[in-house]
């Protein structure tokens, strides 16, 4: 593999630098909420890495449509890149959730709208990886997976929205006042903080999707060299 750009090796002490400026603002800016105390704190890292996770999926729908329409394979690299980080950030964002739930709502899991969307939306590109794995000629692995990610694209809006369409005992987070048990009324403090956060794990996807696209760029020349090998 070629030597990191230079803009990546910035990216990758940028984004130590910002995860560091997140946890000090969440344990020392952010004030105590004081019904929750500090369990309130995960909040700002499950938010983010929900947002992230979100977006991550979107962008492998787009990068879908764009093999679609260009077939070309780099784009198929992009998808897979995207959904794969998007997985890790998604499934923190649950694990988050669950530790800020047991001593909010006495229970680690309920089958909300929104907890059922979001495991039903992690599930749903969990099989999209294991299903890739079962399909041998690379053009077709890649139809494949454009047109998946475009109709699992369609589930993230549904996550996003289940907490406005459904009633439902999660709080509505960004837009839409502070519904649902457990919701709380946010300082300029920890709005300042929930934005950062969600600015920090944005800068830290892209860092990683990078680092994953270049990855795939070098499995997809092995892939090349074997099947060239096999003719």
């Amino acid at each position: 593999m070629t030597e990191q750009p230079v803009a990546l090796k910035v990216l990758n002490g940028l984004s130590a630098l910002l995860v560091a400026a997140a946890l000090w603002m969440v344990v020392f800016y952010a004030p105590l909420e004081a019904v929750m105390g500090l369990v309130q704190k995960v909040f700002y890292f499950h938010v983010a890495n929900a947002w992230v996770g979100m977006l991550g999926f979107i962008a492998a729908a787009f990068a879908g449509i764009a093999y679609l329409a260009t077939k070309d394979v780099k784009w198929d690299i992009v998808g897979v890149a995207a959904v794969e980080i998007s997985l890790v950030f998604f499934f923190i964002a649950i694990a988050t959730g669950s530790i800020w739930a047991y001593p909010v709502w006495n229970t680690w899991w309920t089958w909300d709208p929104r907890l059922t969307t979001a495991a039903v939306l992690e599930m749903i590109y969990l099989a999209y990886l294991l299903l890739r794995q079962g399909i041998e000629d690379p053009d077709r692995r890649a139809r494949f997976g454009a047109v998946y990610t475009l109709l699992g694209g369609l589930s993230v809006p549904l996550t996003f929205m289940s907490i406005r369409l459904f009633r439902t005992i999660h709080p509505v987070v960004v837009g839409g006042g502070n519904g649902g048990e457990g919701g709380f009324s946010m300082t300029p403090a920890m709005l300042n903080t929930m934005f950062f956060s969600i600015f920090v794990f944005s800068v830290v996807f892209i860092t990683l999707f990078w680092h994953r696209v270049r990855l795939g760029r070098l499995a997809q020349r092995v892939e090349e060299l074997k099947l060239k090998a096999m003719d």
